[in-house]
């Protein structure tokens, strides 16, 4: 295992605090946009948080009023028409790999959502395990406003999943804006909450996460993850084994005894 805490990148803001890491875009004055740069360095810690042990959970906040603004117009679209396929190829990889590395860290992700998330900010917002937006909150899956199909970095695959078949279909047909009102009635936000409340709840809700079994936890996201691709059958096998594999836990054993003295369990992770 590894630590974390101490990370200093040098394309996004890093804090860990109980656990719980947070991150955030770092170019407020053009709402946050992506670089080349940043894409790799966040696909990296995702990889590296696989062998964290001080990271349980981890908290995408806003910064100054905006969550992401999609891929640097001028740093990422501008050579990007100037590039070769073989060059491009490499770069839509780049940005699946950095999805992958999300969906396989094995930490609950919950993204906290103000002012515009688009484009590469709407897919980091689907990516996460729970969204939480404020009213003000606009999404929009932007591809085809500049020319490219609604298939970007799992969209097509992941979406659907979340706010069903047609309505994610006119979002990345349009490129429309979702609003907070629509996102939170169609299931993208688990719930809206006021622009001075949204980080008090996106890390409470985080606090409580990693005060449960996070071992088990990185089992529920593995079984969400993987159990897209299984027929019912080999779901049910599956999770009979996962959970088999969590009955051999101290945080098992933990719960079994807090409710026979009547205490409320504190678990440990193992």
């Amino acid at each position: 295992m590894t630590a974390m805490a101490g990370l200093k990148p040098k394309h996004f803001l890093w804090q860990v605090e109980g656990k719980v890491a947070r991150i955030r875009l770092d170019r407020p004055e053009r709402k946050n946009p992506l670089t080349f740069e940043s894409y790799a360095e966040l696909r990296d810690t995702f990889r590296d948080l696989v062998y964290a042990d001080d990271v349980d959970a981890v908290v995408f906040l806003p910064n100054g009023g905006n969550f992401c603004s999609g891929g640097d117009v001028h740093d990422i679209i501008g050579p990007l028409v100037r590039m070769d396929m073989k060059e491009l190829l490499a770069f839509t990889r780049m940005t699946g790999d950095f999805v992958k590395a999300m969906l396989n860290c094995g930490k609950p992700i919950i993204a906290a959502i103000d002012g515009v998330a688009v484009g590469a900010g709407a897919i980091i917002a689907m990516a996460s395990d729970i969204r939480i937006a404020t009213p003000e909150a606009k999404t929009a899956f932007l591809f085809t406003r500049v020319g490219l199909a609604g298939c970007d970095m799992g969209a097509c695959a992941i979406l659907p999943r979340i706010i069903g078949q047609g309505r994610a279909a006119e979002l990345l047909y349009t490129g429309r804006t979702m609003t907070a009102a629509e996102g939170e009635r169609w299931g993208f936000y688990n719930r809206l909450v006021d622009a001075a409340a949204l980080e008090a709840d996106a890390l409470d809700m985080a606090a409580r996460i990693v005060s449960g079994p996070t071992f088990a936890h990185g089992i529920t996201k593995t079984q969400l993850n993987q159990e897209w691709s299984m027929g019912l059958d080999q779901a049910i096998e599956a999770e009979a084994q996962a959970q088999a594999i969590c009955m051999q836990t101290r945080d098992f054993e933990r719960a079994y005894n807090a409710f026979v003295d009547k205490q409320k369990p504190v678990f440990e992770g193992n």
